[in-house]
């Protein structure tokens, strides 16, 4: 070891039974040294995960500065703030090690390089999530993670992800079009997806391919300068025939041209096809976007169980009226003034279409700060 001067180590299979594992440690102290790029460290032992906790203490100035593959097996690591960055890691492979989701978001935020992550059996991990100044990172691996409940991506280059749990949340432009056209083949088993945008460029394809156990569905569209065509959201719920709830956060205005005042009074029409388990739906920020307004009449069509559906003409980003009698609460401007015109494109084309056993709820501006019609 001490006259190890590879630039990486590698140690597979060590069991438990070897005088080796009692000097373990003294041994990476040797090996471990500035100038490394590759550390692979596979104990192959549940009792090790138990017992070895693997130290910190190997990540020196020169060892952050040039390591840039880490491999862990079935140990202990819990990383911290005080570790420094890792200014040249690109590849980190977990398998079977005690972390929790904090610790990887801790060394995820101090690896600015990284670009590919695989998690194997890390069931200490509750919540993932990536950090938008990873500009690299574009692999994503998770497999048998069972605790993991939500994994956040707020990646910009996210390009690949290869998962075997429920529930996924994605955040960056396009990632409507992404989720739809990529999920469905290498996320079958969704549960839950929650995907927000900050712009679409292009409309949402509809496509062959389903999801076939996605029961909770949340979008939130932001204010991109791109005007999309939320009518191509029915691919969504084409695509997902046991869907129970869809919530819709639009943060857009539509523009003069996009506003169904400015069209012809017809609405699109799709081939009826008949949805058994949707019953709540919500959109916020619902405006007089000719795609919303036909996509609301798509749902209550089709979506024989439906029963809440909520209008909320106001925009998430708006303060809420605090009944106290002074001043005005946050809806003004161009969004009172589209709020309004939502208001009448609610009454013309969607009231008289919805069945009595569904019950709409329309939320409008503070009628105590303004005057609506």
């Amino acid at each position: 070891m001490r006259n190890h001067s590879g630039i990486g180590v590698k140690i597979l299979e060590l069991q438990p039974f070897f005088i080796a594992y009692h000097n373990l440690n003294s041994w990476l102290q040797v090996a471990v040294k500035p100038g490394i790029e590759e550390l692979t460290l596979m104990l192959c032992d549940w009792i090790f995960r138990k017992t070895y906790k693997f130290p910190l203490s190997l990540f020196s100035d020169g060892v952050r500065s040039s390591i840039r593959c880490l491999e862990l097996g079935f140990c202990t690591f819990h990383p911290t703030a005080e570790l420094g960055p890792l200014r040249s890691l690109t590849s980190l492979h977990l398998s079977s090690v005690r972390i929790r989701g904090d610790e990887l978001h801790c060394l995820l935020s101090n690896s600015l390089a990284l670009e590919t992550l695989e998690l194997n059996e890390c069931n200490g991990i509750v919540c993932l999530i990536i950090p938008s100044k990873l500009q690299r990172f574009s692999f994503l691996r998770i497999f048998g993670c069972g605790r993991l409940k939500l994994i956040e991506s707020k990646a910009p280059n996210l390009s690949t992800i290869d998962f075997s749990g429920k529930t996924l949340s994605m955040l960056h432009s396009d990632v409507i079009c992404y989720a739809r056209t990529e999920l469905p083949s290498i996320m079958p088993n969704l549960d839950a997806l929650k995907l927000s945008s900050s712009d679409e460029v292009v409309n949402t394809p509809m496509l062959p391919t389903k999801f076939l156990y996605l029961k909770h569905l949340t979008i939130h569209l932001g204010l991109g300068p791109s005007p999309y065509d939320y009518f191509s959201l029915v691919s969504f719920l084409e695509a997902s025939p046991s869907l129970e709830t869809l919530n819709l956060d639009v943060s857009k205005k539509p523009m003069d041209n996009e506003t169904i005042f400015g069209h012809s009074p017809h609405l699109r029409q799709m081939t009826e096809d008949q949805h058994c388990y949707l019953k709540n739906v919500k959109i916020t920020g619902f405006s007089s976007a000719k795609g919303l307004v036909e996509l609301t009449c798509y749902i209550l069509k089709n979506a024989v169980s439906l029963k809440c559906l909520t209008l909320d003409t106001n925009y998430a980003f708006f303060g809420k009226c605090s009944g106290s009698g002074f001043g005005q609460c946050g809806s003004f401007g161009k969004s009172l003034r589209e709020a309004r015109r939502a208001l009448r494109a609610i009454r013309t084309y969607i009231e008289d279409k919805v069945p009595t056993r569904v019950k709409l709820t329309v939320v409008g501006p503070c009628s105590r700060c303004h005057k609506l019609p």
